[in-house]
């Protein structure tokens, strides 16, 4: 038996999310039936994380457990040729059978894109939050920082306990300017429920100047959803990449 780990892209853009669901089509679905249509067998696929509805990846990890004999290249044409035009898998390899997509991750790093045009742009209505009022984001960069450590990020959580724990440890924020957009970029330990979103609806407060630098910090303290931002809608996030034993990986793409 075969442990195979996949490193995919996708456009969550008219996907009900990662996870199967009857009747709605998903990108779990989407690769497990690629992946039957090859093999023959319908695989149960394990992924880093499970996306939210459209929400995109451009390093998602996924494993399944096969007893082909395909080499890992010739496993990613396949699998793309079955696959719709918005998913793709990047990358193949076997890994060991004890490897878990979830468990075995030890940060994952996300990228919201912000849209911080006057007037929003079209081809990117699918991929981005636009703004139209400025946003200075080194305010928001400085806001960040306050929220970096091992906490209780009950605050930033959407239906709160949605996990045995919201104690998480956030490694990094950066916020950080490219021409019109703005990517407000997270790396943890772990996520809750909409906590990348919710932390940018509260830095985008800063940003616009109606919350002072030390917003995020005090909302964090409060321990109350209602006294962070808002939830920015799901378009903007991406998950950048996963880590396993800290390494960041070499298929790591820079989109968008």
């Amino acid at each position: 038996m075969r442990n195979i780990k996949l490193t995919l892209c996708y456009d969550g853009a008219g996907y009900h999310g990662w996870q199967r669901q009857p009747g709605r089509p998903t990108i779990q679905g989407e690769l497990e039936s690629a992946i039957e249509q090859i093999l023959g067998d319908r695989p149960t696929t394990l992924a880093s994380g499970r996306t939210d509805a459209g929400v995109h990846a451009i390093g998602q990890v996924a494993t399944f457990e096969s007893e082909t004999t395909l080499p890992p290249d010739v496993l990613v044409r396949a699998i793309n040729a079955k696959l719709p035009r918005s998913i793709r898998v990047l990358h193949a390899e076997d890994v060991p059978l004890d490897f878990h997509a979830t468990l075995s991750a030890t940060s994952k790093r996300y990228r919201y894109v912000i849209d911080n045009s006057r007037i929003p742009d079209p081809f990117q209505r699918h991929s981005c939050w636009h703004v139209g009022y400025p946003l200075d984001e080194q305010r928001m960069h400085r806001a960040g920082q306050g929220l970096k450590g091992t906490h209780d990020y009950r605050s930033f959580e959407t239906e709160w306990p949605n996990r045995q724990t919201s104690i998480r440890t956030i490694f990094d924020i950066a916020v950080s300017r490219h021409e019109h957009l703005v990517h407000v970029e997270v790396e943890a330990d772990g996520f809750l429920y909409n906590m990348v979103r919710a932390i940018t609806g509260t830095l985008v407060l800063v940003g616009s100047g109606r919350r002072p630098e030390t917003f995020a910090a005090e909302a964090l303290a409060a321990q109350a959803r209602r006294e962070a931002g808002p939830t920015a809608p799901p378009q903007g996030l991406f998950l950048l990449y996963v880590r396993y034993d800290g390494v960041l990986p070499s298929t790591t793409q820079e989109r968008p």
